[in-house]
């Protein structure tokens, strides 16, 4: 099992947690754009070679958990961070609305089909964390999944959490890194970007009338967040609140996170069998004799 990188904005694992305590906003002195960009691109430098090892090891898998409200930045954050990386082993899927067949099974079904194989980084972009979420928020939702138990709410949301805990515990067991991402955008800081994207036509289609209705329940999302990353943060599935009003600098946070955590896998090239040595060796010997136009029949 895997234990989280020292940080900041590491998410307790002893429940003693206030979302309202963690910062929106960049320390003093770390928002200056061109240095966090530099440091970004130093990091992606890196992250390409670890990817290659990563993949030629084929021990471990990573997966990586992006939640946020509306406007918080996640697409960027996935785009920049892990753009130029080999595509062969990233594989980045997006979550929406449940679909019939999706409903047809138990709410971690959807996701597990898309789990990253060993050697690949696989990103969720919002996950299964939307079942204590936004369907903690619009209980309504609960209506098409039939569940075969009636039971409490606040009990429900407990089961689903032991559930969520008990499925991370039993990946990270098996090889698969997880770093957990909630992107901590303020709430004025979301308006001022609603309004960016009103503003010019050319980002009509990213917005949703529903987006600012969502507002309206701002403070309820703040608690199901708040009790989310506090019942399933973990040293084998940590959750890390990135400050997200400056997005610039959460790049970088992210970055430098996936980084460092990455190096603790004791990641390797496989070794060459002496036997395969002394066979590379004689096809190399073959391949520089033989020259551009030589008989080979």
């Amino acid at each position: 099992m895997f234990e989280a990188v020292d940080s900041s904005y590491l998410v307790p694992f002893t429940g003693d947690f206030q979302l309202g305590e963690r910062a929106t906003r960049p320390p003093s002195g770390a928002d200056e754009e061109e240095p966090n960009r530099a440091r970004l691109k130093e990091d992606k430098r890196e992250l390409r070679a670890l990817q290659k090892i990563l993949y030629a090891h084929d021990h471990h898998a990573v997966l990586l958990v992006f939640q946020a409200m509306d406007a918080a930045g996640k697409d960027g954050t996935i785009r920049a961070v892990l753009g130029g990386l080999d595509p062969t082993g990233l594989n980045v899927s997006s979550f929406k609305v449940p679909t019939r067949v999706e409903l047809e099974h138990d709410f971690l079904w959807r996701t597990s089909l898309r789990l990253p194989e060993r050697g690949e980084i696989g990103v969720f972009n919002r996950s299964y964390y939307e079942e204590v979420l936004v369907v903690r928020v619009h209980p309504g939702l609960l209506e098409p999944q039939r569940l075969v138990r009636d039971v409490p709410r606040e009990e429900l949301w407990e089961e689903r959490m032991d559930s969520i805990r008990d499925h991370e515990r039993h990946l990270a067991r098996n090889g698969t890194l997880i770093l957990k991402f909630f992107l901590n955008v303020s709430r004025d800081e979301q308006r001022r970007r609603f309004l960016d994207r009103l503003n010019e036509p050319g980002k009509w289609w990213k917005f949703r009338p529903g987006d600012v209705d969502e507002r309206l329940h701002w403070a309820k999302y703040m608690a199901a967040y708040e009790q989310a990353l506090r019942a399933t943060s973990r040293p084998w599935a940590p959750w890390y609140a990135i400050p997200a009003d400056d997005k610039p600098y959460m790049r970088r946070a992210v970055a430098d996170i996936l980084v460092r955590s990455l190096r603790t896998l004791n990641l390797r090239y496989p070794e060459v069998r002496p036997e395969d040595e002394v066979r590379f060796t004689e096809l190399r010997r073959l391949l520089e004799e033989d020259t551009e136009g030589r008989d080979q029949g």
